[in-house]
């Protein structure tokens, strides 16, 4: 198989490629900004639910 030789197809590949990872950026930035995750169950920064190897938030909305 051989690949085209024209100067229009690979522009035009690349244009393609380029508005997928632009779209893809896109949703990304949609998905965060409207999601709103559940709380759940963390270090507080009293200490209080310590355990090895747990990670606190750094400023809980909870």
């Amino acid at each position: 198989m051989r690949l085209p030789q024209s100067r229009g197809f690979y522009i035009g590949l690349t244009i393609a490629a380029l508005a997928a990872v632009l779209l893809a950026n896109a949703h990304l930035v949609y998905v965060a900004s409207t999601s709103q995750p559940q709380c759940v169950t963390h270090v507080k920064s009293d200490g209080s639910a310590r355990s090895s190897g747990a990670f606190g938030a750094a400023k809980s909305s909870c």
